[in-house]
């Protein structure tokens, strides 16, 4: 199984590659934002300066550089992601009316 990393509602699975995609620059504080809380203002995000997110879609895609990097959240302990290609996930909640993902 490869590697996965959690954080919150946010998943990271490694993978072999990351395919092409639209480079996804960093937010007005310099980060690279994963995914925002949707009342607290908080994010998981990473310094761009050791890792590269890219949209495909509606899909999220990380690499990361050979010093690896931390993703960190203001209401969790930061993970060290080693050097590699991750694909991220979101965690989903169940309505009736429409699946939609959670935000912490």
């Amino acid at each position: 199984m490869p590697a996965q990393y959690r954080q919150g509602d946010v998943l990271l699975c490694r993978v072999s590659k990351v395919h092409s995609g639209s480079p996804v620059p960093p937010d007005a504080g310099g980060r690279l934002v994963i995914a925002e809380g949707e009342h607290s203002g908080h994010a998981h995000a990473l310094a761009p300066e050791r890792a590269q997110l890219f949209r495909r879609g509606r899909q999220l895609r990380l690499s990361v550089g050979a010093d690896g990097t931390a993703l960190s959240h203001e209401e969790h302990s930061p993970i060290l992601l080693p050097q590699g290609h991750y694909l991220i996930r979101r965690q989903r909640e169940y309505d009736p009316r429409a699946s939609r993902p959670v935000s912490d």
